[in-house]
């Protein structure tokens, strides 16, 4: 845990009455500082934030800040960097107060709630920030003491992606070789396009006529500007679809099977 000096906490001055900070604490292990504590940290659900190109969403982060004199208001956003002095990104830009109830069994306790829109044409410009974003929480006291935690939970924030499939010919005779192609491409912030995401691992599945489970055949590794292209023998009727499981920073993607009538 690493202590710094008074800092002025600009965001909150309208919405409560102190303007300073006495102390503030990094902890990536345990959210605790002073006598301070915030716990049960839950950013959407629990559910990574994927974002495609125009995605407009509601996030919700909740949590639990305790102190042993009580706490009168509480605070959390999401921020994305090395550090909170060179953050590269903050959500919401203007974080608002969080809405906390105080438990009837400890008075002490409070359980909080804070809901944000994230619109991904107007707060995503660079694809750099996909990944692991940090919550920093915070609270003021009834004696006016005020702490926060720059690491007290973290969230995955990632870019969209799109996979196509295409299986032919069709129909084919049993026995015949089929050609399955496809292309996978994920959001680009920057570019404001969908592009090709190269070198990544795609399951080719299929699902037979009546059956509503899928089996994997194999998996092929998408190519320049994402394309996939396999081959695989015509056996029975049925669908055929690539899954793309997702990565750090990109999210799955699976699409829709696409049928072959074997004759």
């Amino acid at each position: 845990m690493r202590m710094r000096p008074t800092v002025a906490v600009a965001f909150l001055t309208a919405a409560l009455s102190a303007s300073v900070l006495p102390a503030t604490a990094h902890a990536a292990d345990t959210a605790v500082a002073d006598d301070t504590t915030f716990s049960n940290v839950v950013v959407n659900g629990g559910k990574d934030i994927v974002l495609g190109l125009t995605t407009r969403k509601t996030i919700t982060i909740t949590w639990t800040a305790h102190d042993p004199q009580g706490v009168v208001a509480s605070w959390a956003h999401l921020w994305h960097g090395p550090n909170t002095d060179d953050a590269d990104g903050n959500l919401p830009l203007y974080p608002p107060t969080g809405t906390c109830v105080v438990s009837s069994a400890d008075p002490t306790t409070s359980t909080c709630k804070v809901s944000f829109g994230v619109d991904a044409a107007r707060d995503f410009d660079h694809n750099a920030v996909a990944g692991t974003w940090n919550v920093l929480a915070g609270a003021q006291d009834t004696t006016d003491e005020w702490t926060e935690i720059d690491v007290s939970g973290t969230a995955s924030v990632k870019r969209a992606a799109k996979v196509t499939v295409n299986a032919s010919p069709e129909p084919v005779k049993k026995g015949r070789t089929i050609t399955v192609t496809g292309k996978l491409t994920r959001a680009n912030w920057e570019s404001g396009t969908y592009t090709g995401y190269q070198s990544r691992p795609v399951k080719l599945q299929f699902r037979k006529k009546g059956s509503s489970v899928y089996t994997t055949l194999k998996t092929v590794t998408s190519g320049a500007a994402g394309t996939l292209k396999t081959t695989t023998k015509a056996k029975s009727d049925g669908y055929f679809r690539f899954v793309f499981a997702g990565t750090a920073t990109t999210g799955p993607s699976t699409a829709a099977g696409d049928f072959v009538d074997v004759r």
